[in-house]
């Protein structure tokens, strides 16, 4: 418990102090905001303020992980560590180079759409083949073969190709629905941090129940569940550092850069624990932004007609006047109900097959 919390204040530290750096590095390179012109017009007052901030929790959580694993516990780095951070480091890339393009050029968009999926598959896929292909001592690979929800389903074996391809499927859906949900003021910051949250109570739950350590039809048969609750651990306290600034009116953007790399290690988490399915609910308000965007393509090619004044659901409100403040703690409140509803879930299905 104690390395979980000194995972989670380190990388705050260097999270919280090394942000107003990077803030005057990329103000002086000028790697500016650009601001869709379709979009609400006071985005626009927007527009210039310092982007692709991913990077700095990005590397807080990686060095807080580091720092903590191996400098405190005196502990060698796991291969789930390594492919956790693998993952979260891989789709952040992704969307460097798509905050780049943009800034570069000058526009609001970046790598194609095309582009940015075979990117974001390409990561996916290296973390699918790890995560199914190193097993461990008592023979458990990094992530399972098994459909999951609050730990394998015994009777749905997907193979390794169907595995393989459900994991790129679900980090391709974690990572857009975390960047669509960006685009307010700490708007994805805050329920990224509970989710986090959720899979550091998770981790240190499944580790005080593992199978190869205490048994019974409760256990869970999982691996390196204290890595996963100490990176999880590590990216909540950089995320917390990294909202400090980008609370209204933000002086940084975590940009693709940030979105992308926190949705694809949010996906990473839920694989590695056994929680797949678990993460519709304890992420229930990146799914419903992202289903507010299906929704609006559907009817507008269909019939025509918008079902909402703009998607993602944020702007939806924003035009219906709205203020933004008023947005971002409404959504969060529904992220934490969310977040509740999900580990409720969990708890309950412990104590189902193993009754105090």
């Amino acid at each position: 418990m104690r390395s979980v919390l000194a995972a989670g204040f380190v990388a705050f530290v260097v999270s919280i102090f090394s942000t107003p750096v990077a803030i005057g590095h990329l103000r002086r390179l000028k790697f500016g905001q650009e601001i869709r012109d379709e979009g609400p017009k006071h985005h626009r007052s927007k527009r210039g303020t310092p982007t692709m901030g991913g990077i700095v929790f990005i590397a807080a959580t990686v060095i807080a992980y580091l720092v903590t694993d191996v400098v405190v516990r005196d502990h060698t780095v796991s291969p789930t560590a390594v492919t956790l951070l693998g993952l979260f480091v891989g789709m952040g890339a992704v969307g460097f180079v798509d905050d780049y393009i943009k800034i570069r050029k000058k526009r609001s968009l970046g790598l194609t759409k095309r582009g940015k999926l075979i990117g974001q598959a390409v990561v996916a896929a290296g973390f699918a083949v790890l995560a199914l292909n190193l097993p461990d001592g008592n023979g458990y690979p990094i992530a399972s073969e098994r459909l999951s929800f609050t730990r394998d389903i015994s009777w749905v074996h997907l193979t390794q190709v169907g595995a393989a391809l459900f994991f790129v499927v679900v980090v391709i859906a974690a990572a857009n629905g975390v960047n669509l949900t960006d685009g307010l003021d700490g708007l994805a910051t805050g329920p990224s941090i509970m989710v986090l949250l959720s899979y550091v109570l998770i981790g240190l739950w499944q580790y005080r129940h593992l199978c190869v350590e205490v048994g019974g039809p409760a256990c869970y048969t999982v691996r390196d569940p204290l890595d996963t609750a100490l990176i999880a651990a590590a990216a909540a306290g950089a995320l917390a550092g990294f909202l400090w600034w980008n609370a209204p009116p933000a002086r940084l953007f975590m940009g693709d850069t940030g979105a992308l790399g926190i949705g694809g290690l949010i996906a990473g988490l839920a694989l590695t624990t056994r929680t797949t399915l678990l993460l519709l609910i304890l992420g229930g308000l990146f799914v419903i932004v992202t289903m507010s965007v299906v929704i609006q393509i559907i009817s507008f090619r269909s019939t025509g007609k918008r079902v909402f004044r703009m998607a993602p659901l944020q702007h939806h409100f924003e035009l219906a006047g709205w203020p933004e403040t008023t947005i971002v703690a409404r959504f969060w409140i529904v992220a934490g109900f969310c977040v509740a509803a999900g580990l409720s879930l969990f708890i309950a299905d412990y104590l189902e097959l193993f009754p105090l």
